[in-house]
């Protein structure tokens, strides 16, 4: 039978588009819950619907793919579930910006069509990322694509809206958000992006009320938000002002007293002028002191951020000074409120001040504190269990090093908004009857406002009338919920909660969440708070943090830098195998991933390396193969076996640790320098020779080596393996469903691998030998080989063939105390003896200088790696792994350096010099 052969270069786009189509026409993802295996279940972090694949998506997704297909063929129930975000924000910015070059708004289409344009044009973009991510290679079960906005979950999402509600967990308040004004709606934390700007810091006199002649002097970078001052704080124990507690000052351009408070938390001893000015409206440090002191709330701007005339009137404000301010934007505002300070006196000092500015992640506008009525959830009770189901171990997050972070943060964890006022979105299911709140709603700006006393009618479904008056004339509620709201509901909601499907039975709890830190309180928290408390147990079991992924030089990916690297534009060049692979080779926990194409490139040429491997072995295929028993097979075969079984050991303990990185390290030394660089040519001297008796057993292990290897890299690299799978002998269809390797005793040959570590070192010691001597890779060298130790020297005669072979030479097992005295290299480390004749061509002063070169580079290197160990710093924070490879650098470079310099004395005694 004539074997298949695989094309002289591999064509990563051809390859990858055809095995994509098949596997997913075969439903080779696609999960049942009547599959016999143990569950096995990740649901996706659904990117955002207007999103394309990035860098960071191609880094989670790779990791989550490797997982996946890793216990898939290992014989698990596996689903891996799909699914995408509406991100409210987001894709309403997109829409309102084709409406806008239509010249449209969405006020003008009104709320129903606006909300059918978003559906529109989701049904013809929203799916990109879908495409992008097929690309990608992942094997997800796309005949279960969820959206958060598709009708089972909004079905979710409004169950838990009204069963929090009705426990008292969901509730209505005033309370200080993060506003954009131009957006109009609160933000998460999250959505608002930090930037370090140069501002100013104001030094402000405020007179004391009962001796105008002395003043507190506060510094702030916002003196337009002084005018809502209610307190000044001062610290307790500072001798300075701790007598001043309780009196007040006079607030300058107003005609109000404010106190004097003592607060150790809102003021720092050593920081700025001891006072601090109290804005509970205007900044959430001073929401919360105003909480402790029961302070007023004074807001002086409105939703536009602009100074609002009723906010100043309600500050008492001096009337003259309401004229000029009112309706002025925080830009305007600031400097015609310094003029009038300093014009009465109050402003004695403005000094340069670097302060970090929060944005709006959408359109980039200065974020305010803004004071609104919104939702909110009491997040405390929710809190308690899920820090329990951390701390008691029922969740894992790993690496073990985050877990603190998420227990402090959960600890001191704030009432959650959940309300937006956008309108794509899960609309909020309250209603509120105009007649019995006729006092409470009220039009501003052509806008309807709920005011804080408005009582919700909170339902399922739409209430045919108010229960307590019987009015049939209801508003809705016009806020949607928090994007983060329906995510968190991810685990269950997508597997048909709150029906109790067989898949919801089936794979709830989920197994691992492979995600971002930056995420890790906004989303996985919640999803933790809201798993235990509507399915009464965990979400998953363990939580993977990876890393970020940088640029070449450690900086943040970003299009005005032009340093982004799109991992679309890569997986055309390099192929989407060399992508994946170079982000698990990278993905070392705890520590960002510095990419740059030449790395992408590099596993390019691995994927080379595989491919030319795979077309090697199929030209000595055809044959007899005979299974031997592997103690009964040759040297090169023993040694091959034992050492795939020890990669299979290895690969299998590193992924089971979420070491992906290990893993992919253990696999590309492996393939290219054992399997390729060693065993391949080894055994090209049987292989090439038709009659050689070891033929047989030598082609059954090539093939079982090749295809146990395909087997073990393919969850890393998925194409390339089913390719080269396909051409070798096989059982089944696709190496999509094969059993993955696992660790087989009989192939283990310790004694073969310590005497294989003898040939490698031999070899090494020859070739060292004749780069100094400069003798061509090709030309045929006679030198000598002995040992010290008896047995290692008898293990010498065992491998002599293959040294001959290896070393392009002629190879003399001897003691050596007999070799010839004169024009002999001679390389000595740890027993081993090497000698390699001097022909009368080489030029003795060249081969020093090369030798000189080595030792200078080696000292160079030696001194670099130690300097980092001797750094305190690089060891108190550098993984333990890395500083043994650090250490075991060292002590080769040592070992090296004795072996050169001994070559250098030898040199310069045949130079007689």
């Amino acid at each position: 039978m004539t074997t298949p052969q695989l094309d002289k270069s591999y064509d990563p786009k051809t390859v990858e588009s055809r095995w994509y189509q098949l596997w997913n026409e075969r439903g080779y993802f696609h999960a049942s819950p009547d599959h016999a295996g143990a569950p096995y279940c990740i649901v996706i972090p659904p990117p955002n619907v207007t999103g394309s694949l990035h860098v960071g998506h191609a880094l989670n997704h790779s990791l989550q793919d490797i997982l996946i297909r890793w216990q898939r063929m290992q014989g698990r129930n596996v689903l891996w579930l799909p699914g995408t975000d509406h991100a409210g924000i987001a894709t309403q910015n997109v829409v309102e910006k084709q409406l806008m070059a239509e010249g449209l708004s969405r006020e003008s289409l009104g709320r129903d069509q606006f909300i059918e344009r978003v559906w529109n044009w989701k049904a013809t973009s929203g799916n990109t990322i879908v495409s992008q991510q097929k690309q990608l290679g992942e094997s997800c079960d796309w005949d279960r694509l969820r959206f958060t906005m598709d009708e089972g979950l909004s079905k979710a999402v409004v169950e838990v809206f009204v069963r929090l509600y009705e426990d008292g967990l969901i509730y209505r308040g005033e309370r200080l958000i993060n506003w954009c004004p131009r957006c109009l709606t609160a933000l998460s934390d999250i959505e608002v992006e930090h930037e370090d700007v140069k501002g100013k810091l104001y030094h402000l006199r405020y007179p004391l009320a009962d001796d105008p002649s002395n003043a507190l002097i506060v510094a702030t970078t916002r003196p337009e938000t002084m005018l809502g001052d209610t307190a000044v704080a001062v610290h307790p124990d500072d001798p300075r002002y701790r007598h001043l507690i309780g009196k007040k000052v006079l607030l300058p351009l107003t005609t109000r007293q404010i106190p004097i408070v003592g607060d150790s938390i809102l003021v720092d001893l050593e920081f700025g002028t001891g006072a601090v000015k109290i804005t509970p409206a205007h900044d959430f440090n001073d929401y919360e002191a105003g909480e402790r002191h029961a302070l007023e709330r004074l807001a002086i701007l409105d939703h536009h951020a602009r100074l609002d005339p009723v906010g100043l009137q309600h500050a008492l404000v001096e009337p003259e000074f309401i004229d000029m301010l009112k309706g002025l934007p925080v830009a305007k505002a600031r400097p015609k409120v310094e003029d009038l300070l300093r014009e009465r006196g109050s402003l004695t000092n403005i000094e340069d001040h670097k302060m970090s500015v929060g944005k709006c992640y959408r359109c980039k506008t200065v974020v305010e504190p803004y004071l609104s009525p919104q939702w909110f959830v009491k997040i405390q009770p929710l809190a308690q269990p899920a820090i329990e189901a951390v701390e008691t171990g029922k969740i894992r997050i790993i690496p073990e090093g985050w877990t603190n972070n998420y227990l402090g943060w959960m600890r001191d964890i704030k009432d959650w908004c959940i309300s937006r006022q956008i309108w794509w979105g899960h609309q909020i299911p309250a209603w509120y009857c105009l007649a019995c709140n006729a006092q409470q709603i009220v039009t501003v700006d052509n806008r309807t406002v709920i005011l804080q006393g408005a009582k919700p009618i909170v339902s399922k479904t739409t209430p045919a009338h108010c229960p307590a008056c019987g009015s049939q004339q209801l508003l809705r509620d016009a806020d949607v919920l928090d994007t983060w709201f329906s995510s968190a509901l991810w685990p269950f909601s997508t597997l048909g909660w709150p029906d109790q499907t067989p898949e919801l039975k089936t794979y709830y709890p989920t197994s691992t969440l492979v995600t971002g830190l930056d995420i890790l309180f906004f989303w996985v928290a919640r999803m933790i708070m809201m798993g235990l408390k509507f399915m009464g147990d965990v979400p998953f079991k363990d939580v993977y943090i990876h890393a970020l992924v940088r640029d070449a030089e450690g900086q943040k990916m970003s299009k005005s830098k032009g340093n982004v690297i799109d991992p679309l534009h890569v997986m055309n060049q390099f192929g989407t195998d060399a992508l994946r692979f170079t982000l698990a080779s990278m993905a070392s926990p705890g520590r960002d991933i510095k990419l740059a194409e030449e790395r992408i490139e590099g596993y390019r040429n691995f994927a080379n390396k595989i491919w030319n491997a795979a077309r090697f072995g199929l030209m000595y295929l055809d044959g007899t193969r005979t299974a031997l028993p592997p103690a009964q097979r040759t040297f090169p075969d023993r040694w091959i076996l034992s050492r795939l079984d020890h990669t299979i050991h290895t690969v299998t303990s590193e992924l089971e640790s979420y070491r992906f990185d290990r893993a992919a390290g253990t696999l590309y030394h492996f393939i290219w320098h054992e399997y390729c660089d060693w065993y391949l040519e080894l055994i090209k001297p049987v292989l090439q020779d038709a009659a050689h008796p070891d033929g047989p057993s030598t082609r059954q292990t090539l093939v079982e080596t090749l295809e146990t290897t395909m087997r073990l890299l393919h969850p890393f690299m998925p194409f390339i393996t089913e390719e080269i799978w396909q051409t070798i002998p096989h059982q089944g269809d696709s190496i999509v469903l094969q059993n993955y390797p696992v660790s087989n005793h009989t192939w283990s040959s310790p004694d073969t691998e310590r005497q294989f570590a003898l040939l490698e070192q031999t070899v090494g010691l020859i070739r060292t030998g004749r780069a100094l001597l400069n003798y061509p890779s090709g030309q045929h060298i006679p030198f000598y080989v002995g040992h010290d130790d008896r047995n290692r020297h008898e293990q010498l005669h065992q491998i002599q063939q293959h040294l001959a072979h290896l070393s392009r030479g002629e190879a003399a097992i001897t003691a050596s105390k007999d070799w010839p005295s004169v024009k002999l290299l001679r390389l000595v480390t740890e027993g081993l003896s090497v000698g390699i004749t001097v022909s009368g061509d080489v030029d003795l002063q060249k081969a020093l200088d090369r030798l000189a070169k080595q030792l200078a580079e080696n000292d160079k290197e030696s001194q670099r790696i130690n300097g980092k160990l001797n750094n305190a710093e690089f060891v108190s924070k550098a993984p333990p792994d890395v500083i043994t490879e650090h250490q075991e650098r060292v002590r080769t470079m040592t070992r090296d350096r004795e072996l050169l310099a001994g070559s250098a004395q030898q040199l310069r005694t045949m130079l007689g010099t």
